[in-house]
């Protein structure tokens, strides 16, 4: 198994957890020494919270650690404009996403601030998503932003 797949299997832990709680099943963990230091998972359902997506749970449950610069965050989706701005802004060097075809979120702006990018392509946090977009297609489009006013 590569040493990635270990990190994001408990990401996908954590986007089933998300997704049992009635939330959208994105889940994220961050690495630090080989040592998840922090983890969440998408909670803007479960909380009525609009900016509490998995990575931002994640960062938060890391609490203040001062440096990000020797870690990783994992995510099983790609990062969107606002989970990729904090990354930027903590100038975490590496995030590693488990699939980007659901949603190729923020990777361009990522990679034009130096950020390595490396997806996973992995089938079941595509699936794990693309199921529960089905199911939830208005959660799914208000979490992007593409939710219409009517």
């Amino acid at each position: 198994m590569r040493e990635h797949d270990v990190y994001m299997d408990e990401a996908v832990r954590e986007a089933r957890l998300g997704r049992d709680e009635g939330g959208i099943p994105i889940g994220s963990v961050l690495v630090r020494d080989g040592v998840i230091i922090g983890r969440g998972h998408n909670r803007r359902v479960q909380l009525k919270d609009p900016v509490l997506h998995a990575e931002i749970d994640c960062l938060r449950n890391a609490g203040r650690i001062g440096v990000y610069i020797d870690c990783v965050l994992y995510s099983t989706l790609m990062p969107c404009y606002l989970c990729a701005g904090a990354v930027v802004q903590f100038r975490i060097p590496v995030v590693v996403v488990g699939e980007s075809e659901t949603f190729p979120g923020a990777e361009e702006f990522l990679l034009s601030k130096g950020v390595r990018v490396i997806d996973l392509y992995r089938a079941d946090c595509r699936d794990l998503l693309q199921e529960f977009i089905r199911i939830h297609p208005e959660i799914w489009d208000e979490d992007i932003g593409e939710l219409e006013r009517k």
